[in-house]
């Protein structure tokens, strides 16, 4: 098994508050994971340094065995770019263009634009017939899904999705999912956080967060595809 992604006594201090306290993590490559919490607990905070927009305060983050915590600017933009695609909960789509161009907006910042690629992000995440609408066309679920097949686009090793199904009804929600498990199979990792306790069942395996520390890290020996009603959310 070889690490991509190693958090060794991650610490992330604002002032006098410990946002984040001895953090350690090891994620896997073709990993699953959920990382879950209630609000406070440093979720946002973890994020945010995992995908380098902002830097720990102690510890190490290691990214294919190299320390890439004390990047500068540039290399943490292409970082952003090239290794990580981010799925946020706010969808952050340019309401004036069409999917299609939304989809070669990341790929416009890669410099390689490449419309074949974008149509090919599109039809994966199901959306080949809604390449001309605009996001204000697209129901929640389709934005949704508009963002994942941005994040998809330039190859990315990682998949960091912040409350992907957070703005989603249940039928949307199982869409995500499904799509979640096809990109597992495809060989993706994926960190999902969370605190919709149906989508972090669905990972191999689940880091509970509560302020700032870890206090659990369960494993999921078996997947099964939940039909039934999500328990409700940690709140």
């Amino acid at each position: 098994m070889s690490a991509v992604v190693e958090l060794k006594n991650i610490e992330k201090r604002f002032g006098d508050v410990n946002a984040l306290e001895g953090i350690n993590i090891t994620i896997n490559k073709n990993e699953w994971v959920s990382i879950m919490g209630p609000s406070g607990s440093g979720k946002t905070t973890l994020l945010n340094i995992l995908s380098l927009m902002d830097n720990p305060t102690d510890g190490e983050y290691l990214f294919n065995g190299e320390d890439v915590s004390g990047f500068d600017e540039t290399k943490q933009l292409l970082f952003r770019r090239e290794k990580i695609g981010l799925i946020f909960q706010q969808f952050h789509l340019i309401p004036y263009l069409t999917a299609l161009e939304n989809v070669m907006l990341a790929q416009y910042y890669h410099s390689a634009t490449d419309e074949e690629d974008a149509r090919a992000a599109l039809a994966k995440v199901g959306l080949s017939h809604r390449l001309t609408h605009r996001p204000s066309q697209l129901s929640g679920g389709e934005q949704q899904r508009l963002c994942i097949a941005r994040a998809l686009i330039n190859d990315p090793e990682v998949l960091l999705a912040d409350e992907p199904t957070g703005n989603l009804d249940e039928k949307n929600e199982r869409v995500i999912f499904e799509l979640f498990f096809k990109l597992k199979a495809e060989g993706k990792t994926i960190i999902s956080i969370t605190h919709n306790r149906e989508l972090g069942a669905l990972g191999d395996r689940v880091v509970l967060l509560h302020h700032g520390r870890q206090i659990s890290h369960h494993h999921h020996s078996h997947h099964k595809h939940h039909h039934g009603k999500t328990e409700g959310d940690i709140q």
